[in-house]
Order: structure tokens, then sequence, then C-alpha cells
């Protein structure tokens, strides 16, 4: 935990690939992180992971993640494309909350479960799919989202928790 906490001169890292876990908060507040190169076996994203890199603009989660862990991206204001691999299953309560910049991700039908808030804050995304493996949208899941045009909630959605979709003007 808090291995390079706050280190805002820190702008790239290369992870090597025998490294299976990071611990909670690792990069936490690391202003200056542009580009980071998670190993290929990496299992999770933790809580807290890259909280605050407000910087980080270029990431690919490996295949080898199964789950994104709560506020992991939370406030990675630079962030503007995610696309989730086929292996992950759980997004994590404001895993990209505060996300400022996010216009756009992308998530699997491996994806069961996407906990309450996991978007919220996130003003400039325009539009999300929910893959066919979601029966809940969470509280408070798209709170914010005043640049949310379009969301396609598939069949499969049986309930829709409180405050889902609240401030979001432009839909």
């Amino acid at each position: 935990s808090l291995a390079f906490y706050s280190c805002n001169l820190l702008t790239t890292i290369q992870i090597p690939d025998s490294v299976t876990f990071i611990g909670d908060e690792a990069f936490l507040s690391c202003g200056g992180l542009q580009t980071i190169n998670l190993p290929n076996l990496l299992t999770a994203i933790n809580y807290h992971v890259f909280a605050g890199c407000g910087n980080l603009t270029s990431l690919i989660i490996p295949n080898s993640v199964t789950s994104i862990g709560s506020n992991a991206f939370v406030n990675c204001a630079s962030l503007t494309y995610v696309i989730i691999p086929n292996s992950v299953t759980t997004i994590a309560s404001s895993a990209f909350g505060g996300c400022t910049g996010l216009t756009s991700i992308v998530i699997p039908n491996s994806v069961t479960t996407i906990e309450h808030g996991a978007f919220i804050g996130c003003t400039v995304l325009t539009s999300v799919n929910l893959p066919d493996s979601i029966t809940t949208i969470e509280n408070d899941l798209f709170w914010g989202c005043t640049g949310l045009i379009s969301v396609t909630i598939p069949n499969t959605v049986t309930s829709i928790g409180s405050h889902a979709f609240v401030s979001c003007s432009s839909l």
C-alpha cells in the first residue's frame, strides 16, 4: 500500500510481467503519472490504486484482470477512453468516479456487476452500452453524467436503483 504515494514527478512506469499484485493505493495521487504499462499477469486493479492520477491518459488493462476495485481510477481527469477486457467480471463502486475527461468506455459481456456510483461525475461521457450480462443498474451509477445522451439498457436488466440517472441533463 502507498508504495508510490504522491510521487508527483513520476510520469511513466513499466511494471514487469512477474508482478501479479499491486497493493491498494500504490499510485495514489501521483499527479504527474501519464502512462503505465501494467503487467500481463495482474489479477486485479485494487482499491484507490490510481486515484487522483489526474494526468493519466494512457492505460491498457491486461486480459488477466478480473476486477476493477472501488475508486480505482477516481478523479483521473485526463483518462479519456477505457476498454475493459473480457476477463473483468466486476467494476466496483466509484471505480471511474470523477473521471471528467472520460468520453467513452467499452464494457464487455463478461462484466456481471457494476457497483453503485461506478461512473458518478463523468461529465463528458456521452454514451454507454450496458452488456447483456447486467441485471441491475445500481444506485447512483451515472449520477452527474451531464454529457450522457445515450444509454443502451439490455432486456436482462430487472431493476434500476435510486438516483441512477440523477443530473443526467442531456439524456
